[in-house]
């Protein structure tokens, strides 16, 4: 069912209406992955005021976190089957503004909850229910997000557009650890486990503001306005359909377990495991996001030139088998600062070789019919047990077997099996040739 050549997907030729659906198709994903890098690097703080009755341990209430964590990501498919079949019928735009208005709600009553000592085991509960909206409108927002750009985007180029998608997380994850860092420079740690925990979250509110009015100025796709104008268009059968989103899945696994792994976990993982502080993680998973935003618009470029499948695979089985030998660079006590600064940022570039082409490679594999909900789905599925899971199954596993190498080994086998599933695509699938 890979698709670059569903004609019907027609193209403006106004570049003002490309460049306004690139920005306010991308600055969803800012705020939402912003969110989840918050929440990620806080993750010892939020366990501390929400998950630690009196008596228990920092560990148990780590694990606890991660699972609210993981509980949200497993929404998101929800969110995409719901918000996708929505945005198939009714148009990406006002399914999109939708998605923005749950997003920035949610994320700002996070930065006013009660906390712990204050509601008791209320707080636990009331964090995981805007945990669940969250993910629902994350759900949302990545199908309906990439189906506007790739949709708008010149002929030749849905590479380059999608990859803007997959840039603006990792603008997210790191304006979320700039956010981390700049409190841990300002504040007291004290004052961080206090209050100061709260502050990124409420940051939501104008930035949510501002990518509701662009959200508002979109045009509806052309594609989508093609297929309004013939409702007697033929659905492909939902057993193909099925089918490219288990598939499509398991071509992004690899992107979705190194990238959790490699740009959120690292910081709660160095400083359980490797007693690192936590400015050294936060200076740690900078760089790796760093190194993930240098590769990830370079990456699509190249795959609009060469294809989708070489870019990726390269990405793939760089991690497989470098993962091991770049964490044992970080465990080891002799090996220089500057050393270990480049292995985290090298690890975040392999994982850019897979985000550029990634959402491009996606839309190409369904009709505008389904496009929203197809690929939406093949990602949330995907980013539920290899992204959401990967803090929960990384911290609980190091916990039972005491081995620090957990993250390596399950970057490299998610990033093994979506090589063999990459495999599949064949070279005139994967690039833009319409």
């Amino acid at each position: 069912m890979d698709a670059p050549a569903h004609g019907s997907d027609l193209r403006t030729d106004r570049p003002e209406r490309s460049r306004r659906a690139l920005v306010a198709g991308s600055v969803g994903n800012f705020i939402e992955w912003y969110e989840f890098g918050v929440y990620g690097y806080f993750a010892t703080v939020i366990a501390a005021r929400f998950f630690t009755p009196e008596g228990g341990s920092e560990a148990e209430a780590l694990v606890r976190t991660y699972a609210s964590f993981a509980l949200a990501f497993f929404f998101r498919p929800v969110g995409a089957a719901l918000f996708g079949r929505l945005g198939d019928r009714v148009g990406r735009r006002p399914v999109l503004v939708l998605v923005i208005v749950l997003m920035t709600a949610a994320t700002t009553l996070i930065g006013v909850l009660p906390t712990y000592d204050t509601v008791g085991p209320l707080a636990p509960w009331l964090l995981t229910l805007l945990r669940v909206v969250q993910g629902l409108s994350a759900g949302g927002e990545f199908g309906g997000a990439v189906s506007v750009m790739t949709e708008f985007a010149p002929p030749g180029r849905r590479g380059l557009y999608g990859s803007w998608q997959s840039f603006t997380v990792a603008l997210g994850l790191l304006g979320g650890a700039g956010a981390a860092a700049l409190l841990a420079t300002l504040l007291s740690e004290t004052q961080v486990n206090s209050w100061g925990w709260r502050l990124p979250f409420l940051l939501t509110l104008p930035l949510g503001l501002g990518a509701l009015w662009l959200r508002l100025r979109l045009d509806e796709t052309p594609s989508f306005e093609a297929l309004r104008e013939e409702p007697r268009r033929e659905r492909p059968p939902g057993r193909e359909v099925a089918k490219a989103i288990a598939l499509g899945a398991g071509r992004v696994m690899g992107w979705a377990a190194a990238g959790y792994t490699f740009l959120v976990v690292l910081p709660s993982y160095l400083q359980s495991s490797l007693n690192a502080t936590f400015q050294q993680a936060l200076v740690a998973t900078v760089l790796a996001n760093l190194g993930f935003a240098v590769t990830i618009i370079p990456a699509g470029l190249l795959s609009d030139r060469i294809g989708r499948r070489p870019v990726m695979l390269t990405g793939a089985l760089l991690v497989t088998v470098l993962a091991v030998p770049l964490l044992n660079l970080l465990q080891d006590a002799g090996t220089s600062t500057a050393s270990k600064g480049a292995a985290v940022f090298a690890a975040g570039a392999i994982v850019g070789l897979m985000a550029g082409p990634g959402p491009a490679m996606l839309s190409e594999m369904f009709p505008t019919s389904v496009r929203y909900t197809g690929l939406g789905l093949a990602y949330a599925l995907s980013n539920a047990v290899f992204s959401g899971c990967a803090g929960l199954i990384i911290t609980e596993s190091i916990k039972r077997t005491g081995s620090v190498d957990i993250p390596a080994y399950y970057a490299a086998a998610a990033c093994a099996v979506s090589a063999l599933a990459l495999l599949t695509l064949r070279k005139k699938q994967a690039h833009d040739e319409s």
